[in-house]
């Protein structure tokens, strides 16, 4: 079979045997003819490309003697007089006969351009990049239609050994993936395709840190080199990453049992049993006051040590029981919750502040993360997640209610106010990774998970970026980072 390799060093083979092609400039004519895909060249063109700029005065004779001995070399069985199969007469010029199978570019493109399921996918390009040995039509550097052609091929081959990793990652390949894509994306670092594929190939073997670090990495080279951020692909891809989202994951999982919902434990992240949660509750309605005392009651774990009307009496209560969490409504006669709230925690010590509400896009909602209480929820939630927000600022983490949460934010995210935190300036990359993450409502805990630490550094790391915001609560870092652009309105529960 006669086998044409342009991938590489370029030449034909018949069979194991390598054909005698003639100079340079007669392997030319047949590349070219290669590069034309089987159709026809215009004699006129095989000249002004062969000799760009000023061809011999002889170019016409030379470039039929070219074809007569190239004919000779691929078809040597051929009787004198036997019409040609392979390098054929097509006026106004020659064209090269062959299938796919014969000729290696051809081969390959087909396979990068052919889609299939994932295994097909991966065998087809294992092969496919096998076929290359070197740069495409190295030996014609000298011509720029061979510099055009070697380019295209290269694209295809970038092309290839993405959608190769692309389909291995669906296979679960991504440890054996790594050592390549970090490879790949050094040596093409504009290439946001390559990026995304490392940082996903990261994730999926457990390495989220690392992940993130490339997204970093590519977002530097991106400014660097072309004055650019990162594209909507990979800003979503961070994105998902920081929200730990179930798409990234490979797709199969071991089928584990049922767990208790979040609600219903009263365990903390280290597996510590959390201490009794003490817990004055201030509402001016009695039915409301009522119903809650009902569901603190059922809780194993919680402890009602005091009621208020209003926010006046909220003070008082608060400073004669200590306790450690005040549930307490927004709106209430003589003195509102978030005036209350502001007065609670300017005290030394003060307990956690969760604020209950009926409707989500209140100013004083907003004013109140910027106040620093913990979150806030519906009145009409359900009773667990009454009892998750609880457990949530007990634990340190900040809750905004699910359902609130966007209107919320889209709603008052990027106002200026003069009492606002300060910027962010001074911040690093770990700490301004940290800060999205918070901002987008994880624990301690699946913060560690996606960044692959311990979750008491987790902890501390939290402590040290209140300190350095002048800030004192987990809210005021989502309100931060909402006010200052680090996340976006569109970015929440991604």
């Amino acid at each position: 079979m006669l086998t044409f390799r342009a991938l590489g060093p370029f030449q034909a083979r018949h069979g194991e045997i390598s054909l005698d092609l003639g100079g340079q400039r007669q392997m030319a004519v047949l590349a070219r003819l290669l590069v034309a895909g089987g159709r026809a060249v215009p004699v006129t063109m095989l000249i002004d490309e062969l000799w760009p700029g000023e061809p011999p005065a002889q170019a016409l004779s030379t470039i039929q003697g070219y074809v007569s001995r190239l004919r000779r070399a691929l078809e040597p069985g051929r009787a004198p007089r036997e019409e040609a199969e392979v390098l054929v007469s097509a006026p106004p010029g020659y064209a090269l006969r062959a299938s796919p199978g014969q000729v290696d570019t051809w081969s390959f493109e087909s396979a990068v351009k052919t889609s299939g399921e994932p295994a097909e996918v991966w065998k087809r390009l294992e092969a496919a990049l096998a076929l290359w040995r070197g740069p495409a039509l190295a030996e014609f550097s000298d011509l720029p239609w061979a510099v055009s052609e070697a380019g295209r091929l290269e694209e295809l081959r970038l092309i290839a050994v993405e959608r190769r990793a692309d389909a291995g990652l669906l296979l679960g390949h991504s440890g054996a993936l790594v050592a390549d894509l970090e490879a790949h994306a050094s040596a093409h670092p504009l290439r946001e395709e390559a990026w995304r594929l490392l940082a996903l190939a990261l994730y999926r073997n457990g390495r989220q840190g690392d992940a993130l670090g490339a997204l970093r990495r590519a977002r530097v080279m991106l400014r660097d080199e072309l004055g650019l951020d990162l594209g909507a692909t990979l800003q979503r891809l961070e994105s998902d990453m920081l929200a730990q989202a179930v798409h990234l994951h490979p797709p199969v999982k071991p089928v584990r049992a049922a767990e208790p919902p979040a609600a219903a434990r009263t365990t903390s992240a280290e597996g510590r049993a959390l201490p009794g949660l003490r817990i004055v509750v201030v509402d001016d309605q009695a039915l409301v006051r009522t119903g809650l005392r009902v569901v603190l009651d059922s809780e194993p774990g919680f402890e009602l040590v005091g009621e208020a009307e209003n926010g006046e009496q909220a003070i008082t209560v608060v400073r004669e029981t200590s306790p450690d969490l005040v549930l307490m409504d927004i709106q209430m006669p003589r003195l509102d919750g978030l005036t209350a709230a502001r007065r609670i925690l300017a005290d030394a010590a003060p307990p956690k502040v969760v604020m209950m509400t009926t409707f989500g896009t209140d100013d004083n909602l907003y004013a109140a993360l910027r106040a620093g209480v913990s979150g806030f929820v519906l009145k009409t939630s359900a009773p667990e997640q009454l009892i998750t927000a609880m457990r949530a600022a007990q634990a340190g983490d900040a809750l905004i209610d699910p359902a609130v949460t966007t209107r919320l934010i889209a709603a008052f995210a990027g106002r200026t106010d003069p009492s606002a935190p300060p910027g962010l300036a001074g911040l690093g990359d770990a700490e301004l990774d940290l800060m999205k993450l918070v901002a987008r409502g994880l624990t301690n805990r699946q913060i560690a998970a996606t960044l692959a630490v311990p979750e008491r550094s987790v902890s501390q790391s939290v402590v040290k970026l209140l300190d350095h915001l002048g800030l004192f609560d987990r809210a005021q870092l989502v309100v931060t980072a909402y006010e200052s652009g680090l996340v976006n309105p569109g970015d929440v529960g991604r």
